[in-house]
């Protein structure tokens, strides 16, 4: 018996596989991680667990990505429309989260 994700989630791991393959020849992503594209104009990649696609804000900002570009991200990893700044801040929470 397995559990089902939530839609989202599913769909991220699912585009994420699907990029995988096809960027072989791009910078390479550690297992258990994933490329992250954040930023409202200038992109900046970031390379994240894929643990954090389980929490409530960074599924927010997934919905965010989801309303502004639907399943097709451009950039080869998901692209996620916020400021930097605010993408470091959830993230460094995230981090220290999971190092309690």
């Amino acid at each position: 018996m397995g559990i089902r994700l939530p839609s989202k989630i599913h769909n991220a791991k699912q585009i994420l596989k699907l990029q995988s393959l096809l960027s072989r020849n791009q910078s390479s992503v550690p297992k258990g991680h994933c490329a992250v594209y954040v930023g409202e104009i200038q992109k900046k990649r970031f390379v994240v667990p894929i643990s954090y696609l389980n929490h409530p804000a960074f599924q927010d900002l997934l919905h965010l990505a989801e309303e502004e570009f639907g399943f097709d991200h451009p950039m080869g990893g998901l692209t996620i429309p916020c400021e930097e700044d605010a993408f470091i801040d959830l993230t460094s929470r995230l981090n220290a989260m999971s190092v309690m």
